[in-house]
């Protein structure tokens, strides 16, 4: 599928890995709709594009709510027109702790980790498949690799497996529709959600997985998300589908 002309939306987009991808795809010509909270990051993020003879627009939502996900979807294809390219990167790390100490509340994080993305599939296939056309990304984590790895982390470790799980058995059903439909693990990648582990996750995490976060920053193991956004764009517009697709891969 060539991406230039096409429409995209992009949630998460305010900062870090989010931004990099609506950035890099507005310099290969595609249309996108940036997805936030934050209006102020999102408006840096159409500074940045439109800096870079990009067509962006912000939507300002609060994805932590499923039912709003057909609202954006419909004021995305308003401004710019059907969506064909879907990258959900939305996710929250929180809450980290021991598992016996969280309540069902933290399991809140399910909404924006793994419903809403959902949620927002089922906004955009209709129109995909009745033209034959799509690309669907889901933003992940290494983590899923290696569950034990996250100590402290339950939450975020058992919903971007999930998410995973859901990305993959959509795949099967969509095969030979023209809509594809792929996982993205992004890297260790120095983003606002890494600063905040380092800051805030001592005595949260268990004390070896703290130590490697901060010491993956210390040691520069960390990407920008520069590099993450261009390893995922660059698989974009081709054909596979039911993928994992990891940062460090060089296929």
């Amino acid at each position: 599928m060539t991406l230039n002309g096409s429409v995209a939306l992009v949630t998460g987009a305010g900062r870090g890995i989010g931004r990099a991808v609506a950035l890099a795809l507005a310099e290969l010509g595609v249309k996108v709709a940036v997805v936030a909270r934050g209006r102020e990051e999102l408006a840096r993020t159409v500074e940045l594009s439109r800096a870079r003879g990009g067509t962006v627009i912000a939507l300002v939502a609060d994805l932590g709510d499923p039912s709003s996900a057909a609202g954006v979807v419909e004021r995305a294809a308003a401004e710019l027109g059907p969506v064909d390219v879907l990258v959900n990167n939305a996710a929250t790390v929180e809450p980290l702790g021991p598992s016996v100490g969280l309540g069902p509340a933290a399991w809140d994080a399910l909404r924006l980790n793994v419903i809403t993305p959902v949620a927002l599939c089922n906004a955009v296939l209709p129109q995909m498949t009745a033209v034959g056309r799509g690309r669907i990304v889901n933003v992940s984590s290494g983590v899923v690799a290696r569950p034990a790895s996250m100590i402290g982390g339950n939450v975020y470790v058992t919903t971007k497996a999930a998410l995973e799980a859901h990305t993959l058995n959509l795949a099967a059903e969509l095969d030979g529709t023209g809509v594809t439909v792929n996982v993205f693990r992004p890297g260790t990648v120095d983003t606002a959600m890494q600063a905040d582990i380092r800051r805030t996750g001592e005595g949260r995490l268990d004390a070896t997985t703290y130590a490697r976060f901060v010491r993956n920053h210390e040691e520069g193991g960390l990407i920008t998300p520069e590099q993450s956004a261009h390893a995922l764009v660059r698989r974009m517009g081709g054909d596979a589908s039911g993928q994992i697709w990891d940062a460090s891969d060089t296929d």
